[in-house]
């Protein structure tokens, strides 16, 4: 069964007349002739630079935005004229805005929602119990969501949008600006999530460490058209996406190079940083910190994921190759 599939899809906005012709107005084509499908089950990476046309597509899936032209379907129902019943089935989380009622504590938050999805009683404990221990959201479950941090408020909101056990979950940057932790107990907890209910998961990111730990398929987006449909590995094989490991180090060094399996990309501050960057497909980071390591010490590291934007430059460049 295909929870998601679109034909054709296309969303054009019409600004205002301009100053010296009334009659004409400026066009943006946000998408354009989008067709993908997603099956039950998956977990997809939706990703593309800022303003490729992402969330609007997110938007025209759920029925707040009418498509231009062409057809979508979302779990089997019209999002426009359904929109009542796609919304008991599909779960959203749009990482710059809150479903949560900002002066209430987070409990509340929940039983509302619970209302207005129509639970029973007894599913609504059940489930919130159960939510509230895979998120470790107890200590913060009476506190006003004004008062959370982001990394709980995030993890609000997704257990928000899991409540009712939609078929479908998207997620619109759920772990910007999250720090390593919370990303990774949001990432955890998402993994869980599917294996146990077979939910299936949509992730539109900028973090290319959310789409390698969380998806199996990915799709790149590139004005409003789709560029790219395949696997992590496959997109690694296109454009020879690198990841940094930055270590910085007890005494300044010559620049590390010959390292087997990384490359020396610069140094910094005369040599106490030092960026390697190395292909995750051939080595791990592991491998070449224990290769830095015998020959330096080293206080502090990071490792960087490829930029989203420089990927998607990269895929359209092989594609007109």
């Amino acid at each position: 069964m295909n929870v998601i599939e679109t034909e054709d899809l296309t969303r054009v906005f019409t600004g205002r007349p301009n100053r010296k012709d009334r009659f004409r107005r400026p066009r943006h084509v946000a998408v354009d002739g989008l067709s993908l499908t997603v099956e039950a089950g998956e977990s997809v990476g939706y990703i593309g630079a800022n303003g490729a046309g992402k969330s609007t597509t997110i938007k025209m899936l759920v029925g707040i935005l009418v498509p231009t032209s062409g057809a979508v379907t979302t779990v089997g129902l019209h999002p426009l004229k359904q929109r009542r019943a796609l919304a008991r089935r599909v779960g959203v989380v749009f990482g710059q805005r809150s479903q949560l009622w900002w002066d209430l504590p987070v409990q509340e938050s929940f039983s509302i929602l619970s209302s207005i999805h129509s639970l029973p009683a007894a599913d609504e404990r059940v489930r919130t119990a159960e939510l509230v221990e895979m998120l470790e959201m107890g200590e913060f479950l009476a506190t006003p969501v004004r008062q959370l941090s982001l990394g709980q408020r995030m993890r609000a909101e997704v257990a928000a949008a899991l409540l009712h056990r939609p078929e479908l979950l998207i997620l619109d940057e759920p772990t910007i600006g999250l720090d390593v932790l919370s990303k990774q107990r949001l990432r955890e907890f998402l993994v869980a999530q599917r294996r146990e209910h077979g939910t299936t998961l949509l992730l539109t990111t900028h973090d290319m460490g959310d789409v390698e730990r969380l998806c199996d398929r990915i799709l790149v987006v590139d004005h409003g058209s789709l560029a790219f449909d395949g696997t992590f590995d496959g997109l690694a094989r296109t454009v020879g996406a690198r990841r940094e490991l930055v270590v910085d180090l007890a005494a300044a060094s010559p620049d590390l190079v010959d390292l087997d399996g990384a490359e020396h990309v610069r140094s910094e501050s005369g040599g106490l940083r030092q960026r390697l960057a190395f292909d995750p497909q051939r080595t791990t980071a592991a491998r070449v910190l224990a290769a830095v390591s015998e020959r330096v010490e080293v206080l502090d590291l990071s490792i960087t994921e490829p930029d989203i934007e420089d990927v998607v430059r990269e895929i359209y460049r092989a594609t007109r190759r």
